[in-house]
């Protein structure tokens, strides 16, 4: 069973149909919305300040989603993918977007809509990424837009999540 307790009285809440792996963390003040994924050793650590997580996000293996303190609350938006090793710190994700593998994303930035951070990326503290951009490199920095064809990625991994779920689910 997921780690999953109060920080300082403020409990995590969770919108229907979540599911968390068995090591995963959840701590603090932490809403989350509906058809969640928080997988293998992933922490997402409300005691400093607040993280909001919309509808149909993943959280991958090894992944961070943290905050800082009395500064920079992290939101994520709906259909946000978070892929395994990747640090989300004190930063806003809008809809839509692909954080890749043990990509960095920093305290005071903004992933605009429908934006793909490549894997190991590194955004720096605030950058501001506009919608439909892929990002990458360290630090990381506009490569091309999203296409037509790449931006099924958001809604196919995010459903796909759901459906992995399901099969940890009925064992």
């Amino acid at each position: 069973m997921a780690l999953i307790k109060p920080v300082r009285g403020i409990a995590p809440t969770f919108g229907e149909n979540c599911w968390f792996a068995d090591n995963a963390t959840i701590v603090g003040e932490v809403m989350m919305g509906r058809d969640c994924t928080v997988w293998f050793n992933a922490v997402v650590r409300g005691d400093v300040n607040s993280i909001t997580i919309g509808d149909r996000c993943n959280i991958q293996d090894g992944a961070v989603i943290h905050c800082t303190y009395q500064k920079y609350k992290t939101q994520l938006g709906n259909y946000v993918s978070i892929a395994h090793n990747a640090v989300v710190h004190g930063c806003t994700i809008e809809d839509k977007v692909l954080i890749g593998m043990g990509a960095i994303v920093m305290d005071g930035a903004v992933v605009g809509t429908g934006s793909i951070i490549a894997a190991g990326a590194i955004v720096t503290q605030h950058t501001v990424i506009p919608p439909g951009s892929i990002y990458a490199g360290n630090p990381a920095r506009f490569l091309k837009a999203v296409s037509t064809e790449q931006a099924d990625i958001f809604m196919r991994t995010a459903n796909n999540y759901v459906m992995y779920a399901d099969w940890f689910k009925t064992e």
